[in-house]
């Protein structure tokens, strides 16, 4: 599933050290922003992967958790919660639940509605990805090895430093975060995929030119992506630090962390509907479990 994230980078070594060549011994070595840019074509590339699969997400904020079962369909995410503050629903709030997606199901309009949204965000993702190479200034740092938190097991990583490049201009408000942010990537050189990115708000950075308001300096974001199902990759956790201001006078706190995990496949051709009745079924799998657990929080 792509949860409207796909990622992905491939760099060389520090200036003055042999290369690390990504795939064999005889390959050329590349500047980190000629491998960025490769990577980034191959990772937005159309049909870089037709499988689906379905995944419980836990969702913290300041006032909280929530935990929902998602699964990809061909007509866009379909998302269950199952539990708040790590307690399963009651009857009333299942209930709730249930004809919340039975009238997103039934009512064409507004699941238009919601497509319209998921394409959106998937826009905007992809102008920030395609700015990658010529918005940062690049750095390598050495390598490591996958320890299960981003990447796929076994493959070598390799750490890149970023900052904003001075020569940059932005061509959208879209693109503006990126003029105040520096922070480090660890990609995987084996498959050219970006296996964690770490960036922090260096400056206090406008958006809309300054117009609609502004992301106060120390803005934090991380976002871990790993190889979930064999050759599909997913965001794996996604997490947001930001204050500021919107509409010059509306104060912005944006917290939270997300962690998607238990990836399991999805048939490839499931419609909205089929996919809400797959979420009804699994929850109940996990309700029963969770009885014969004696109440265990769901993980």
């Amino acid at each position: 599933m792509h949860f409207n994230t796909k990622l992905a980078i491939a760099i060389a070594l520090l200036a003055g050290v042999n290369a690390v060549r990504a795939f064999s011994a005889d390959q050329p070595s590349e500047s980190p922003v000629e491998l960025v840019r490769r990577t980034v074509q191959r990772e937005i590339a159309p049909g870089n992967s037709n499988a689906r699969a379905m995944c419980l997400a836990r969702k913290e904020t300041p006032h909280g958790s929530q935990s929902k079962l998602i699964v990809e369909t061909r007509e866009g995410m379909a998302g269950m919660l199952i539990a708040i503050n790590d307690k399963p629903l009651t009857s009333e709030q299942r209930r709730a639940e249930e004809a919340r997606l039975s009238e997103l199901a039934n009512n064409p309009e507004a699941l238009k509605k919601k497509q319209k949204s998921e394409k959106e965000d998937a826009e905007r993702e992809t102008r920030i990805m395609k700015a990658l190479p010529d918005a940062f200034l690049y750095e390598a740092e050495g390598t490591t090895v996958e320890n299960q938190t981003g990447g796929k097991a076994g493959d070598q990583l390799i750490r890149l430093k970023f900052r904003p490049n001075p020569k940059y201009s932005p061509p959208s408000h879209v693109e503006q975060v990126l003029t105040g942010m520096q922070g480090y990537l660890l990609i995987d050189a084996d498959q050219h995929r970006i296996a964690k990115i770490d960036g922090t708000l260096s400056k206090e950075v406008g958006f809309g030119w300054g117009i609609l308001g502004h992301l106060d300096r120390g803005g934090h974001f991380l976002v871990e992506q790993a190889e979930v199902i064999q050759g599909n990759w997913e965001v794996t956790r996604m997490s947001l630090s930001f204050t500021g201001k919107a509409l010059l006078f509306k104060n912005l706190n944006i917290k939270s962390d997300e962690v998607f995990s238990n990836f399991r496949p999805a048939p490839s051709n499931l419609s909205f509907a089929q996919g809400v009745e797959l979420l009804k079924k699994q929850e109940a799998e996990l309700a029963e479990n969770h009885q014969q657990l004696g109440g265990d929080k769901p993980k």
